[in-house]
């Protein structure tokens, strides 16, 4: 499957979908829909985590800041502290690896509560992530009652990853521990589905709820490539599967 044969086949998929891919070796990207903002689902985490790294770094919040996490604290799946004993704590930095590796809901809003939603929005602002914008807590049902939603687009999340992957986020060792827990993901059915077998590595954050698959992130290949897939109002299968299968494609 080549570039427009990716392109070719995510405009066959019936739904809202978005694309962008980039090779990092200076050619042109694949762009598809890439500025149209779609509900982010958990990708939106990226933007707490970054924000968690800029507080880490300016000495506003120390990674080893415990939290305990209370019963009225319990978000629905994904993640574990929901699952876990009354009251049991957990670091500020045990928190931000939760978020992003098991897509912890709990450990998400409990982040956001300590940094605050103005604050992660003026940090993604700050780097030009503008597209990339949280505007309610996870599971905050009378927001998205009101159409209060989450949101990114492809272009956004596609500029993260380069600004990521070029160490200018937050810092080089911020950047590159941010990295790190991308690359300890555990959620692994999309993007790294055909990958991993294959011993070609990625990091990346998916997201999904009802009618909407999201993954994102970077695929270890030489040139390395960052790539973004984004869905709202699809079936998730089919389009889960087009993630596998263009994943594979841009690794060969």
């Amino acid at each position: 499957m080549l570039k427009n044969e990716i392109l070719s086949a995510v405009k066959a998929i019936p739904g809202d979908t978005a694309v962008a891919i980039q090779y990092l070796d200076g050619s042109a990207p694949l762009l598809y829909n890439e500025h149209m903002p779609l509900i982010a689902a958990s990708v939106i985490k990226l933007g707490v985590m970054l924000e968690a790294f800029r507080a880490f770094e300016a000495g506003e919040l120390s990674k080893e800041e415990m939290f305990t996490v209370r019963d009225e604290d319990k978000m629905p799946s994904c993640g574990a502290l929901t699952y876990m004993h009354k009251d049991v704590q957990a670091t500020s930095l045990d928190l931000v690896t939760l978020m992003i590796i098991v897509s912890d809901n709990t450990a998400t809003n409990l982040l956001i509560d300590r940094l605050g939603i103005d604050t992660i929005n003026r940090t993604l602002a700050s780097y030009g992530l503008g597209e990339i914008i949280l505007r309610r807590k996870l599971f905050d049902a009378k927001s998205a009652a009101r159409g209060i939603q989450n949101t990114v687009t492809a272009a956004g999340v596609l500029k993260f990853y380069l600004l990521l992957m070029e160490e200018k986020l937050v810092s080089a060792q911020a950047s590159r521990e941010m990295l790190s827990i991308l690359k300890n993901q555990r959620l692994k059915g999309k993007m790294p589905f055909f990958l991993s077998p294959l011993g070609i590595k990625t990091a990346h954050k998916t997201g999904e709820d009802d009618g909407t698959t999201h993954d994102t992130g970077v695929i270890f290949t030489n040139p390395a490539c960052v790539a973004v897939f984004l869905s709202n109002n699809v079936c998730v299968p089919d389009f889960e599967r087009f993630i596998q299968d263009a994943s594979l494609a841009l690794a060969k």
